[in-house]
């Protein structure tokens, strides 16, 4: 299994892209491309990224095999006062442009796989709602914990 972060990706990976549309865009699919390779080779990956745009999500899911979409959802209010790098708050005074859900547009999934209320539920909560729809799909991924 794998875990790509979003923030690692910008950094390794699309280092140079902005925040516009079409930097976004790049990076998702850039994102995507990577997710293609490792499922088709039998490595399940799980994508912790900001992905504003339906469009962009919706030609990642029509590429990658056995895709869920999880929602971590949260009112706007509540990522403002929890802002501990400070983006919102540069965002708001106008010293970050195109920055999702205040000058640039969030669209929310449709119909996520998954939703977790990131304000309410807890951690274990929210894996716990990963996993059963793992479950239910009949993906039985083995865990190992190591010490």
């Amino acid at each position: 299994m794998e875990l790509l972060d979003g923030d690692e990706i910008r950094e390794r990976l699309s280092k140079g892209l902005g925040y516009s549309r079409e930097d976004r865009d790049e990076n998702i699919r850039r994102i995507g491309f990577i997710c293609e390779i490792l499922c088709r080779n039998e490595i399940a990956v799980i994508v912790a990224a900001i992905s504003p745009y339906r469009s962009a999500r919706d030609a990642i899911k029509a590429k990658v095999r056995d895709f869920i979409e999880v929602y971590k959802e949260c009112p706007l209010e509540i990522l403002i006062k929890n802002d501990s790098k400070g983006l919102y708050k540069k965002a708001l005074s106008g010293e970050i442009q195109n920055f999702s859900g205040i000058s640039d547009p969030y669209e929310p999934p449709l119909k996520p796989d998954v939703v977790i209320h990131s304000y309410r539920d807890t951690v274990e909560e929210g894996v716990a709602r990963v996993w059963e729809k793992l479950e239910e799909l009949g993906m039985h991924l083995a865990v190992e914990s190591v010490s």
